[in-house]
């Protein structure tokens, strides 16, 4: 993998993607119900925080960010690809989407009420992941619910074709849900749920709903 090229890589190849990713996928929480049922219970979660402005971080076209504003929820997305962005805009006019990357996430400190990464973790190489994770931490509110999905597997594979036969470049990361709950606990959460489904969502999909500790990690308290 091309360790300076791998974000670009990815930018381009959603670029890309875009307009035949939204056609795929605009359909599948229809046929998700696990998976409504968990981001149901994660709104409920920043309900019960009091409520505030929750980033779907890597949100494409938008289908989640639209589900949670539709349960309720403060809810705008983020997303490293223009082409993405463009069409979760036309997708769901009148709903916020920003341009920008979960590892150089342009949020306030302490600003969120909530944050979902929904299958959006799998193109981060391993060696990112706790600087992605120390993001999302600084922007939540102690406290604040973070969801994670991803493909549960041990495997890196170059994916070079989707979404409608298109050309891409990416690496999808499949990883054991504990290596991903020891990135968390390293990057000051705790891990309230976590567990493994098949749907049309994934195949083998994993789903991890943690919570930002309000103390600082022991290694981010010193100089």
């Amino acid at each position: 993998m091309n360790a300076d090229g791998w974000l670009e890589d990815t930018r381009t190849s959603y670029d890309t993607v875009a307009a035949s990713y939204a056609d795929m996928t605009r359909h599948l929480l229809e046929e998700t119900p696990e998976e409504r049922a968990v981001l149901a219970l994660f709104a409920e979660r920043v309900r019960d925080g009091g409520g505030g402005p929750v980033a779907d971080v890597g949100c494409g076209t938008g289908r989640i960010t639209a589900h949670l504003c539709q349960l309720g929820l403060d809810a705008f997305g983020i997303d490293l690809s223009p082409g993405m962005i463009k069409v979760a805009r036309l997708e769901h006019p009148g709903l916020r989407f920003d341009l920008g990357s979960m590892t150089d996430l342009n949020l306030a400190d302490t600003s969120m009420a909530g944050l979902v990464a929904w299958y959006s973790l799998i193109h981060i190489p391993d060696d990112e992941i706790g600087a992605v994770f120390g993001h999302f931490r600084r922007v939540l509110w102690p406290g604040g619910p973070l969801l994670l999905s991803f493909h549960v597997g041990d495997e890196s594979k170059l994916k070079t074709e989707g979404y409608g036969g298109h050309p891409m470049k990416v690496y999808v990361h499949r990883r054991q849900h504990d290596q991903v709950i020891a990135w968390l606990n390293d990057a000051g959460f705790s891990v309230e749920e976590h567990r493994t489904l098949s749907s049309a969502e994934s195949k083998l999909g994993g789903i991890i709903l943690a919570r930002r500790q309000t103390a600082v990690p022991e290694e981010c308290s010193h100089p």
